[in-house]
Formats: structure tokens, C-alpha cells, sequence
């Protein structure tokens, strides 16, 4: 069984349509549809034709409405309401053009106004926010169920083998999700990189005339904490194109991804603005100048503006919040902090919804993809965890990779995501 959806074309003028449509079982119809719309009105006749088609062969009829207007203003609706009828088959209504994201209260109570002015029409099943069950997989199930209750008794079967692969489909996907942004997570945690000793006048001299220089800095503590900072950068880079992969999506998009995550992301930290946003930047993934002005075999001076803001964000207050530096083995070297990490894991979890929703439901839109409320339910939840985190980054920090420690991250990865998927969208079946 194969599950088909048409796109049929819209009614035009209702009203001439229904008259035609009426006149389908008498020879005055059939000559006036076949010969005189056929050629003189082709768009009008293929109208008629696609819902002649709809009434023999559909199981369901998808109605889209524009839930712009208020229904009782809106005027097409009686005579398009009788051709349905016409049609005599079971209506979904789908409420489109719905606007920017909002709390479930909001929706559901648009939702509530149309199912109650549409309970007037019998063939009318369902009423279900477009835009809403389209934004992400978790809640497309809303939509497969409700035409699932409506389709004639003897598909149930098929239909139910359907749904159960394409369940094991997404199950598949959230798994592969979680174990990348895991895997990035891990990886960030375990980074570390030793601290040189620099020719101090000679890299003074050089961080000067970019205007970066800073009375007391440690070079090569900045120079360790540039390189930590490409390499995250890259990495987040290659893990959103991946998570693009999975989902079937442009890998090129990764750059809007990571700026729409930016766009809303707050850094939870003890910096002040400047130092917050540039760590936003880096942490989301958004940093995309990164790769090409900081590293050449150690730092470039050409592009002294990115670098001396990385630099000079990151050695005051934001590095001793973001980087350590520790003795591994007699060597000084540097490192992410706990904290730091603990902002990236946030960051992950807003990455992947933000990949989860893209273009989906109304198009690539922007302004409404990564709506602000996400950040307020992803903090919250990872709060609720957070206890959790620092046996995990110690664990990380010191055992090989695949070790229990990832392992623990890649289950608390999964449990903060599928608890943010349930708390934005209540109804739906998430894992």
C-alpha cells in the first residue's frame, strides 16, 4: 500500500463550479464540460476533472483554509463547503497561514474557533493547524491519525504497516541525532591543547598592531585558546551539515541553521554583552569566519578584527569562565570548562531543533524558525539535569572514547531533546 497525496488546484469561482458539477449526470453537463470547457475554459475544466477524480478515487479530502481571516468573514466558504459535499467523502480541515510560532494555548484556541463554526458541516471530521503539525516529524502523527480514523475499515491494516515504518524511520533518525551531537559534545569535552611558550615581544608586537594587545596577557594561553576555538568551530560546523544529511536537507544550509540559533541564544555566563554574544556565536556554531582568519599554522594577524575580538572576549572574564588551563603530564595545557561545556550542550539541543523544523510546514522561512521560547524550555529542562554533568565531563576527560562516559552523554543528550520535543509539542509520541 502506498500512501498518495494530490495537489489538486483551488475552486476558483465556487460558485460556477458547483452549478457545473451538478449538471455532471445529464448530456447538457457532459457537452458543456467536455466540449466547451475543454477548449474554451481549460483551467475551469481541469477543475471539474480533478474533482471528479477526488470523488472516485480519494479516500480522504484535505481542505486547506486561511486562518487569517475569522471564519465567519470568510465569504467563499458556503459555496466551496457544497462542493465538498458533492464529493461526498470525509474532510480534514487544515487551517494554513497561521503565523509565527506560538505557545500551544494560543493555537489551540484558533483551533477551537473554526472547529466550532465548521460543526455546522457534516462531512467536516477534523480541523487541524497546518502550520503547526507541519513544523516538526514529532507531530506529523497528528495529522497520520486523523486521517487514519477516517479511512474505510478495510485499509486499516496497510495503513498501520505504513505508520510502523515510518515510526521505525524517525526512531532511526532521532538515534542517529543524538549519537552526533553526543559525539561533538564528547569531543569538545576531551580537547585540549598545550600552552607554548611564545617569544613574548615578538607576538606583543604583532597582537599590538592589530590593536589587541592586553597588559598582562599570556600569549601563548591565547594562542592555545584560538586554536581550541577553530576546532570547535569546524567541528560544529561538520556536525550541523551531518544532522542536515539525516534529515534530508541541504548540508550548505548548516551557516542559516547555526545564525538562526544564534539569533535567540543566550549565554548563561558571568561575561558581560560583548563577551556573550561572540561565545553565542562560537558555541552555536555561527562563528563561520573563524576557519579562515584564525588559524594558519598557529594564528593569523592578517584579520586582526575577528581575532582580536575572540581574543580579547575570551581573555578576561570569558576565559576564565569558558577556558582552564591545567598540567597534564608537566605540560601546561588548555581546556574547556565545565560551564563552557554545559553552555554547547544548550546549544546542541537548540542546533537540532532548529534542523528539525527548517523548512518545513510554510516553506524556508526565517523570522518564526527558532522562536524564542525554545531557549526558556531547553534551559529548563537542562537545568533540571545539570547535576548530572560534571561526572560526565570528568568521566569523559578520562577514558578513551566509547567508554561508559559517553554513553551516559549520549542518553542525557537524548532525555534533555525528547523531554524538549514532548514540552513544546504535548500531544505528540517522541523516540
Amino acid at each position: 500500500m502506498t500512501l498518495q497525496l494530490w495537489d489538486t488546484p483551488g475552486f476558483g469561482d465556487s460558485v460556477r463550479l458547483l452549478r457545473r458539477l451538478g449538471m455532471s449526470g445529464n448530456p447538457i453537463g457532459w457537452f458543456l464540460r467536455e466540449v466547451f470547457d475543454r477548449y474554451r475554459d481549460r483551467p475551469f475544466w481541469l477543475s471539474q476533472n480533478a474533482l471528479r477524480a477526488a470523488r472516485d478515487c480519494a479516500d480522504v479530502v484535505l481542505y486547506l483554509v486561511n486562518s487569517t481571516e475569522a471564519p465567519q468573514d470568510a465569504g467563499y466558504l458556503p459555496a466551496e463547503m457544497k462542493i465538498l459535499e458533492w464529493l461526498g467523502k470525509p474532510v480534514i480541515v487544515l487551517l494554513n497561514q497561521l503565523g509565527p510560532p506560538r505557545p500551544a494555548a494560543e493555537e489551540h484556541a484558533e483551533q477551537a474557533r473554526w472547529r466550532a463554526h465548521l460543526d455546522q458541516y457534516s462531512m467536516v471530521e477534523d480541523v487541524l493547524a497546518l502550520d503547526a503539525f507541519a513544523r516538526c516529524w514529532v507531530h506529523e502523527r497528528v495529522f497520520y491519525e486523523a486521517v487514519e480514523r477516517i479511512l474505510p475499515s478495510k485499509k486499516h491494516a496497510a495503513y498501520a504497516r505504513l505508520m510502523a515504518l515510518w515510526d521505525e524511520n524517525n526512531r532511526q533518525r532521532l538515534r542517529a541525532s543524538m549519537a552526533l551531537m553526543a559525539s561533538q559534545l564528547a569531543r569538545a569535552s576531551r580537547d585540549q591543547q598545550p600552552v607554548e611558550e611564545l617569544a613574548r615581544n615578538m607576538l606583543k608586537s604583532a597582537m599590538s598592531a592589530v590593536g589587541i594587545g592586553k597588559k598582562g596577557g599570556h600569549p601563548g594561553q591565547e594562542k592555545a585558546m584560538a586554536q581550541l576555538i577553530e576546532r570547535l568551530n569546524a567541528d560544529i560546523g561538520k556536525t550541523t551539515a551531518k544532522l542536515l544529511v539525516l534529515h534530508h536537507l541541504d548540508p550548505l544550509e548548516s551557516g542559516k541553521i547555526n545564525a538562526r540559533v544564534r539569533e535567540h541564544f543566550k549565554v548563561r555566563a558571568p561575561v558581560d554583552k560583548a563577551q556573550a554574544g561572540l561565545i553565542g556565536a562560537i558555541v552555536s556554531g555561527a562563528a563561520s569566519g573563524l576557519s579562515a582568519d584564525l588559524m594558519a599554522g598557529g594564528m593569523t594577524f592578517g584579520a586582526g578584527a575577528l581575532i582580536g575580538g575572540v581574543v580579547g572576549a575570551l581573555t578576561m572574564a570569558g576565559a576564565a569562565w569558558g577556558f582552564n588551563t591545567q598540567t597534564d603530564r608537566n605540560e601546561p595545557v588548555m581546556r574547556m570548562t565545565d560551564d563552557f561545556l554545559r553552555t554547547m550542550l544548550v546549544g546542541a539541543v537548540l542546533r537540532y531543533l532548529a534542523v528539525a523544523h527548517f523548512g518545513r510546514g510554510r516553506g524556508n522561512f526565517v523570522e518564526s524558525e527558532a522562536p524564542a521560547f525554545w531557549v526558556e524550555e531547553v534551559e529548563g529542562i537542562v537545568t533540571a539535569h545539570e547535576g548530572e554533568l560534571p561526572g560526565i565531563w570528568e568521566g569523559l576527560r578520562a577514558e578513551p572514547e566509547g567508554g561508559p562516559a559517553g554513553q551516559r552523554l549520549d542518553a542525557l543528550v537524548t532525555m534533555l531533546t525528547t523531554q524538549t520535543l514532548q514540552a513544546l509539542y504535548p500531544n505528540a509520541v517522541v523516540g
